[in-house]
């Protein structure tokens, strides 16, 4: 079995978080990752307080492991989520779309491992001096918000520019990329995509279907425009949003286009008008399983690699 720092700093089994997907990390999936001997996230997104805590609670009546809270900094809501997830008590936080220096202090002395997502080697030495526990170094074949390096060439400058322990995420869905990410000198995972064909995960079923039937190029990148890229599937509504992006729609117009998108392809299905988000590896995605069944089998899947990376060797 593998086991690093980030076992033994969360109490979990293994080092395999599942990503804060917004609108689909509800507690029910957070809790069967979290069983299953991961770390469970559930997804603040922009949903306000009341919802965080509604899930919370429910994950909490599905397990007794510790889970986790993803806050997206750009959130209307992240002000009151950030005192929900102290009342809560909640095990672990991670972050992402922003800076979180505002609330590290106040969640630290409330017991909290603030684990922020970076994209630069900047925001790593950063969280790093502001007292982060760890480090979720997210390449760009992730799919929702994404930076501009790939998981490959950011990881290994972040476990360079840090002493804490860093968890690769981005492209990786099998044992053979846990495998690489330990190689990189990562010491834990963070999977998304994969555990959308989780029997666990709530997504409409035409979501869940178009996951299992991609194909390596299906993936595609929008929002530059505006700052904020977004991985997603490439479907109707996302060739639409593109042709808007570089047509000369004004910013408001293209905010307004893109506002429910996601959720409409959560709850809805809605493949005109809804965005499918989705990492580079959703072609790897064959089959739904149990998300305890995914965590072992990419962890069991990574042990003959390493064991036998030695065999390049003389």
């Amino acid at each position: 079995m593998i086991k690093t720092k980030i076992n033994e700093m969360l109490g979990i089994k293994y080092p395999v978080f599942q990503g804060g997907m917004a609108w689909i990390a509800d507690g029910k999936l957070a809790a069967a990752v979290s069983e299953g001997g991961g770390l469970g996230i559930i997804a603040a997104g922009n949903a306000p307080g009341d919802y965080v805590r509604e899930q919370i609670r429910i994950a909490r009546k599905l397990t007794d492991k510790p889970i986790g809270v993803n806050i997206m900094l750009l959130s209307p809501s992240a002000d009151e989520v950030a005192e929900v997830v102290i009342d809560e008590k909640v095990e672990v936080v991670t972050t992402g779309a922003g800076n979180p220096s505002k609330y590290i202090k106040k969640w630290i002395d409330a017991g909290i491992k603030v684990i922020p997502v970076v994209a630069s080697v900047a925001m790593a030495k950063l969280m790093t001096r502001l007292g982060a526990s760890a480090l979720i170094a997210e390449g760009g074949e992730s799919g929702g918000h994404v930076g501009e390096l790939t998981t490959m060439v950011l990881v290994p400058q972040v476990c360079d520019a840090t002493s804490l322990p860093v968890i690769a995420a981005g492209g990786i869905a099998d044992g053979r990329g846990v495998a690489a990410a330990f190689m990189l000198g990562a010491q834990g995972v963070q999977m998304g995509t994969r555990f959308l064909s989780a029997a666990e995960c709530s997504i409409h079923p035409s979501y869940k279907e178009k996951i299992l039937k991609a194909t390596d190029l299906c993936t595609m990148v929008t929002g530059k425009r505006l700052g904020h890229p977004v991985r997603s599937l490439r479907t109707q509504f996302a060739r639409d949003y593109s042709k808007a992006e570089y047509g000369g729609m004004p910013d408001d117009e293209l905010e307004a286009l893109a506002t429910g998108s996601l959720r409409r392809a959560v709850q809805d299905g809605d493949n005109d008008k809804g965005c499918f988000l989705a990492g580079q590896i959703a072609s790897m995605v064959k089959k739904e399983q149990p998300a305890a069944e995914i965590i072992r089998e990419v962890m069991e899947g990574a042990e003959p690699v390493l064991r036998g990376a030695a065999r390049w060797v003389e």
